[in-house]
């Protein structure tokens, strides 16, 4: 155990995580020069295709130090975006020191903040490193003291690298060695294993990802699952290099993966404890849970998909624990599921990738978050949906969840950026300069203010220099109201949307107009309003399609003519009385998309 090192990558995105473990891989020939590529660890070509990392990648390397002893290490790549940040927190469960990345041409931002308290609060060993010192515009001194303001560490402990040329690389596994603890641990005691991830094989079944803390477990041996209650057979256990390697026994401080042959999702939780079935363990505590800000209703183009959803749905929540899903009805889409998302591209990516692993189209409902109601009662219950929210008459009071956004940026735009936060009905509740140049905002925000289009403005009007993070605070007493949108006075409920009543108006024009534009014209005239009750606040025609029927009349009286046109205007009130208008996909789409 003295020869384990376990420890993950945490940074900001865009900081250079991926390209450094590239790096690390290459230096202790963890990859054969055949299957060596950039992103490495970045399996999912979405990952490949917008250069980010979604998914934590877990992965063995072997060491010989200077002395000549042998190590091994564990290393997990985090993703950077704040969307993701509940995949850092699991990675830190499973570690005992983290490598703490800093951009030297950008400097600290607010995920490095983030995930930097994430860390010290589960009691990590921090590695400062400024990485990308090779590029012309790095600032190294100016970013070292502000690493050193920010841990509190020496000069001398930081590390200057550069993931695209590997500066730095040996200095990093030495300090690997030196600096983060061995695991701790009784390999007598009862198996004890934290599952903090897992993936689905469509041939070998759920494979569970786990950090041994106490014990040890051999393949073959029969285990139990703490939360779930399930017993299987460990089939096969391994090391999680580039390609899995099965060995005999994982042992305590190890990271590895146990395949049980489980093919039912619900059976395997993350967060859960493995232990053996005739010596069981304790469960471990700590783990943090996921807590979705963002809800929406996905629906399958055609009803009859209902079920492969379901199946694609369970698979994916394996690959993505923080996806939660239950079943719910629409009257304009039928039967589908409403689901709940860490942020916007979240839910972004949930719909890229339900298309390209599992070939389901899928239609997105306008995302809301959760509100708490208190009836006249006084029963406070929390609903998600806007069909959900009862009468004005019915209920006390309604209210929204507050978060405590944190904006990092240079000094030329804190007018334009507190602007945006006033614009979202944000309170700034501290101002404190990190350098003569650098700022930081915190703000109290109303999270549905923040869900649609915050982050591409705030990165808009800082011409990128601006980051944010944000965490939840409490709820708040608001003003809410839902607004319907009519078709000809009927309601379509998958565009019904929880707004505040001052943006009420706002919200309802854009829709209408923006629904003028996508719905095909009919061969009668369609009324398009936005309600808010019985009271209609926006509304939009879209004209009908013309024929003309007295083509056919050549000359004669004007009375026959007049005749042929009164017969149409009464065929057109019939078919505008019976009509149905069908609202195709691309309009459910292009209104989240509201300006």
């Amino acid at each position: 155990m003295k020869h384990i090192r376990n420890f993950c990558v945490i940074a900001h995105i865009d900081h250079g995580k991926s390209t450094l473990s590239d790096r690390l891989l290459d230096y202790t020939q963890s990859v054969n020069e055949r299957e060596k590529m950039d992103q490495q660890l970045d399996d999912m070509d979405l990952e490949r295709e917008r250069g980010i990392t979604i998914k934590s990648h877990a992965i063995q390397m072997h060491y010989t130090h200077t002395d000549g002893q042998a190590y091994v290490f564990n290393m997990i790549d985090t993703p950077g975006h704040v969307d993701f940040s509940y995949e850092v927190s699991r990675s830190i469960a499973a570690c005992e020191g983290a490598l703490l990345l800093v951009d030297a041409t950008q400097g600290i931002q607010a995920q490095t903040i983030s995930n930097l308290f994430l860390a010290l609060e589960h009691d990590l060993e921090i590695i400062p490193v400024l990485n990308k010192v090779d590029m012309e515009t790095a600032r190294i001194e100016e970013m070292a003291d502000q690493m050193i303001e920010l841990t509190g560490c020496a000069r001398e402990d930081i590390i200057e690298a550069s993931g695209k040329t590997g500066i730095g690389v040996p200095d990093i596994m030495k300090a690997v060695v030196e600096r983060v603890p061995a695991p701790e641990g009784d390999p007598a005691a009862p198996l004890q294993a934290l599952i903090f991830d897992s993936v689905f094989n469509p041939f070998r079944g759920v494979i569970a990802y786990v950090r041994v803390m106490q014990g040890e477990l051999s393949s073959l041996q029969q285990i139990k699952f703490v939360a779930t209650g399930a017993e299987y057979q460990a089939n096969e256990v391994g090391a999680m290099e580039i390609t899995p390697k099965p060995t005999k026994k994982i042992g305590c401080g190890d990271v590895g993966y146990i395949i049980t042959g489980v093919k039912n999702s619900s059976e395997i939780k993350v967060g859960d404890t493995v232990t053996l079935k005739d010596n069981p363990g304790e469960m471990l505590s700590g783990f943090e849970e996921v807590k979705p800000m963002v809800f929406a209703g996905i629906f399958p183009l055609d009803n009859d998909d209902f079920e492969p959803l379901r199946d694609s749905l369970e698979k994916l929540q394996l690959n993505d624990a923080s996806l939660i899903f239950e079943p719910e009805t629409s009257a304009a889409l039928g039967y589908g599921f409403r689901c709940g998302f860490l942020g916007m591209l979240h839910l972004e990516i949930v719909q890229e990738r339900l298309f390209r692993e599992f070939g389901m189209d899928v239609i997105t409902t306008v995302p809301n978050v959760t509100y708490r109601v208190t009836d006249t009662k006084g029963v406070v219950t929390e609903i998600r949906n806007p069909a959900e929210l009862p009468e004005q008459n019915n209920r006390q009071k309604v209210e929204e969840p507050i978060i405590y956004a944190q904006i990092i940026t240079t000094t030329d735009y804190i007018g334009s950026i507190m602007n945006l936060c006033i614009e979202k009905r944000g309170t700034l509740t501290k101002q404190t300069y990190l350098s003569p140049l650098r700022v930081e905002l915190h703000f109290e925000l109303p999270l549905a203010e923040i869900v649609f289009d915050f982050y591409d403005r705030l990165k808009s009007i800082s011409r990128g220099y601006a980051s944010f993070d944000y965490q939840p605070k409490d709820y708040q007493e608001t003003d809410l109201v839902r607004m319907d949108i009519k078709l000809n006075g009927e309601n379509v409920d998958a565009l019904s949307a929880l707004v505040h009543r001052s943006k009420a108006q706002y919200v309802g024009r854009g829709m209408c107009k923006k629904l003028k534009e996508l719905l095909p014209r009919q061969q009668f005239m369609i009324a398009i309003q936005a309600a808010i009750g019985a009271k209609v606040i926006a509304r939009e025609t879209l004209s009908a399609m013309r024929k003309d029927v007295t083509a056919k009349c050549y000359g004669g009286d004007i009375s026959r003519k007049r005749k042929l046109l009164e017969k149409q205007k009464a065929g057109k009130r019939k078919m505008r009385q019976f009509g149905k208008v069908e609202v195709p996909q691309k309009a459910f789409l292009e209104c989240l998309k509201l300006d």
